[in-house]
């Protein structure tokens, strides 16, 4: 009887060190991320690409990053560095970004800047770069040579997953009782692109690899784990896969262009449902999943943090796969990359084209899986919109990408305090969303120069946003508050709080803002009012109020000004 207790003991306890170990969890309405039995959002900001790529250079920075009210620090761990010679491992580098950040109370994702950065690979080792004929290079249907490593490289692979088994080791020996790493993101926004064609406007040539290896498996048979995908979760698929699959006879045997038809270039207007190449980019996509699908089943053995991949979205003026990385995690090849790749956690966008937030958001978070934006502006008005994002999306975290300042791409003025005012109202509403996320109880609402009002129905009220008329009628648009010029065009963000009935704790900023409460459709009340409006501040967790009426609710609700956030408790009645 001890003998066959025993190892139900040793299974208990590693289960309970499993479970210590940040990671995500379900309840009946959405996936959360949970750090030491809490739900935990990740008000994280990334680093530029070679911020860690020295000791020095990071270490005045951590305190700075604390100071900016993140929580998360997305950090690249790049292989080159990694493994400067092969077998041989460096460790200083990782141990410096866990200590720093864990000094600054501050936790990380790490980014695995493996085999491809941006589809290139420009942070492999210099042993692999001079070495195509063992790590061999993608090709275009030309015939030219990529410097990009081919996702058909057997000992590519092996490389790669070694690095990342002795990189989780690392993480494991050095965090498994602090837990400072939350997750880790494997390689980055992957896939066969040509930045000439999708910047110069030069024909496009890779909308798959054009190597011999690669032709030779696009004329064999699909992968029959794929097939088996299909056939099981038919009911299921996205609308295009499945549309490809049922257009040439639900076929289960076959080659990829019998299977999914010969893929053709569409004229792009209509982006969003028009799927150039549609055939070769499942079959990238298949072989971009089992290469990482490969790396993050070996990490996870190691050390099973929750591991994601990251995606350079297909978009307006790149609607071509190969303009934008063909073979990558796009939202209609999510079911590839689950057949091929079961062991990655989710797929997250990369939302620089925030016109269409709203779209991606939506196809990013359907049949299941959980959404984080690991990649946004950095500017003011994407600091307002993560007031919108958790609220309305309910994300496991939000990240502007150089939030170290300055670098190539980030042209926003680095003394901006946007995200520094957003991200501390953010942190101090942690104990509402520890009780409201994932319910219907919490939602966003977001204007700027394209949409002018938004509003949401909760319970007997309905919640809106609007610029306040009144700055225009006294001329105060062009006017600046708090180092912001007031205009039209800044953006808006709240998220709302449904406490009570009547009740309601609504946050937001960072342009102006008008927040009004009014009736729902189903409210039968003659008339509503105020009973009361507070400014609140929230102060490890104890709440303070100021009460407020005349001139600062006399123009319907209660006002924020450009470049303030802000948090109010507002009661109803029914007169």
């Amino acid at each position: 009887m001890l003998i066959a207790f025993i190892p139900m003991l040793i299974f208990y306890v590693a289960t309970a060190q499993n479970n210590s170990i940040p990671h995500l969890e379900k309840d009946d309405k959405h996936e959360f991320l949970k750090v030491e039995n809490k739900h935990f959002l990740m008000l994280a900001g990334e680093l530029h690409n070679s911020s860690t790529g020295s000791i020095e250079y990071m270490r005045p920075i951590w305190r700075r990053l604390a100071d900016k009210n993140l929580n998360t620090v997305i950090a690249p761990v790049t292989w080159e560095l990694f493994e400067p010679s092969e077998g041989n491992f460096d460790y200083s580098l990782v141990d410096s970004m866990i200590l720093g950040a864990r000094k600054e109370n501050l936790k990380l994702v790490i980014l695995w800047f493996g085999s491809w950065k941006n589809g290139k690979s420009t942070y492999a080792p210099e042993w692999v770069k001079t070495d195509p004929k063992r790590f061999p290079l993608a090709k275009d249907k030309n015939g030219n040579t990529f410097s990009t490593l081919s996702t058909f490289g057997k000992h590519t692979l092996n490389a790669d997953r070694n690095a990342i088994v002795e990189l989780m080791k690392r993480i494991k020996e050095l965090d498994n009782k602090d837990h400072t790493v939350l997750m880790v993101q494997i390689e980055n926004e992957v896939g066969l692109v040509d930045y000439r064609a999708a910047y110069q406007g030069t024909p496009n040539s890779c909308m798959r690899d054009f190597s011999k290896e690669a032709t030779k498996l696009f004329r064999n048979r699909v992968p029959q784990g794929l097939l088996t995908y299909l056939k099981k979760n038919e009911a299921t698929l996205h609308p295009v896969l499945k549309k490809a699959w049922e257009e040439n006879g639900n076929k289960t045997d076959g080659s990829w262009e019998e299977v999914f038809g010969t893929g053709v270039k569409n004229d792009g207007e209509e982006w969003k449902t028009e799927y150039s190449y549609l055939t070769e980019e499942l079959f990238m996509s298949w072989h971009y999943a089992r290469y990482i699908g490969e790396i993050t089943k070996a990490g996870k053995e190691v050390y099973p943090l929750t591991m994601y991949v990251n995606a350079w979205l297909k978009q307006p003026k790149l609607t071509d796969p190969g303009l934008y990385p063909s073979g990558g995690p796009q939202e209609h090849v999510i079911d590839v990359y689950r057949a091929a790749a079961p062991d990655i956690d989710f797929i997250a966008p990369d939302i620089y084209e925030v016109n269409e937030f709203d779209w991606f958001c939506e196809k990013f978070s359907k049949s299941g899986n959980p959404l984080f934006i690991p990649e946004t502006k950095v500017d003011a008005d994407a600091a307002s919109r993560a007031f919108y994002a958790f609220g309305k999306y309910k994300i496991l975290g939000y990240s502007p990408f150089g939030i170290d300042g300055g670098g190539l791409l980030n042209t926003a003025d680095t003394e901006d305090k946007s995200f520094t005012k957003v991200y501390g109202v953010l942190n101090a509403l942690n104990p509402f969303f520890q009780r409201y996320s994932g319910t219907d109880k919490m939602n966003g609402l977001f204007i700027d120069s394209k949409k002018t009002t938004d509003q949401v129905e909760m319970g007997d009220y309905s919640v809106s946003i609007e610029r306040p008329s009144y700055l225009q009628a006294m001329g105060l648009l062009g006017t600046e508050f708090n180092g912001i010029q007031n205009s039209k065009e800044l953006a808006s963000g709240v998220i709302i709080f449904q406490l009570a009935k009547n009740e309601f704790l609504i946050a937001g900023g960072i342009g102006a803002t008008l927040i009004r409460i009014s009736k729902s459709l189903s409210n039968k009340s003659n008339n509503i009012g105020y009973a009361s409006i507070d400014e609140v501040t929230i102060e490890e967790g104890l709440i303070k109020t100021h009460r407020l009426n005349g001139d600062e609710t006399a123009f319907g609700g209660p006002v924020i000004l450009a470049g303030e956030a802000k948090i109010f408790k507002i009661r109803m009645y029914d007169y």
